[in-house]
């Protein structure tokens, strides 16, 4: 009996994509037992398992303070983030047109620039405003770096939209604040979900505009655990590196099962 080549193709396919994420993984999983080392120093725990460098997390407050900078500065970025890439997606599927590309275009400038050259704009600009090392200052430059995420997210959705829905609610007696809000919105609200958690983690990620437009006021834990690696690579690195880690696992596992649960009543 010939085997099946589509089940064959499927298989080898399979197998490559499990090769590339153990690439991928692997070598992020070595600080994880990095982490329990009893040394002051980074080295596998050879002499004995040791929970102190998660007790220096929990005990110091600059990693306590660092976390809180970087939740208040990613929410804040996120929440001027959707606001401004939403309305600037939704502006340019209405108008539908060249400038339209060309706005979605340089929407994408963000991205497509190096870290570097916004932190050297962002710095000349908020000299000038007086916005160096506060928190306003690196909340509106996270946000910007989001807003790209948003756009084409949002635009995304936006692309499925069929446009006789709103109309339909116009001519039913809806205003455009009304039909945008009930219709629209609702409608691409996992372009804009989707958008809110790109530009949440390219502002939990940040490190080069921080570290350019931020000195002591303003302390996020990026910046934070790259000042622990220029020091004396400190081993709590690690310890917070696991705790990401893990927490990122987690929600991802509790979204799988929300997805699965909502599959099922389905």
């Amino acid at each position: 009996m010939n085997p099946d080549p589509l089940a064959a193709g499927r298989s080898n396919a399979s197998f490559i994509a499990w090769i590339g994420l153990l690439f991928l993984i692997l070598p992020v999983t070595v600080v994880v037992p990095v982490s329990f080392t009893a040394n002051r120093y980074l080295s596998l725990p050879t002499d004995g398992w040791s929970l102190r460098h998660y007790q220096a997390i929990l005990v110091d407050p600059a990693w306590r303070n660092s976390v809180l900078d970087s939740v208040v500065v990613a929410s804040s970025s996120t929440v001027l983030a959707l606001l401004l890439g939403t309305l600037c997606a939704i502006g340019c599927w209405r108008i539908s047109s060249r400038l339209s590309e060309a706005i979605r275009f340089l929407m994408l400038a963000p991205i497509i620039v190096p870290s570097i050259v916004h932190a050297l704009g962002f710095y000349q600009a908020w000299v000038q405003f007086g916005l160096i090392d506060s928190y306003p200052g690196l909340i509106i430059a996270h946000a910007l770096k989001g807003v790209p995420y948003v756009v084409i997210a949002v635009s995304a959705s936006l692309a499925n939209f069929d446009v006789r829905l709103e109309q339909a609610a116009r001519s039913l007696g809806a205003t455009v604040g009304s039909a945008l809000w009930r219709v629209v919105l609702p409608s691409v609200r996992p372009g804009i979900l989707s958008g809110a958690v790109f530009a949440f983690i390219t502002s939990w990620d940040e490190l080069v505009v921080t570290m350019f437009i931020t000195s002591r006021r303003v302390y996020t834990l990026p910046r934070k655990i790259w000042d622990g690696i220029q020091d004396n690579i400190s081993p709590s690195v690690a310890a917070m590196a696991t705790v990401l880690i893990v927490l990122t696992l987690l929600f991802i596992i509790a979204h799988l099962l929300y997805l699965r649960r909502r599959a099922r009543a389905g």
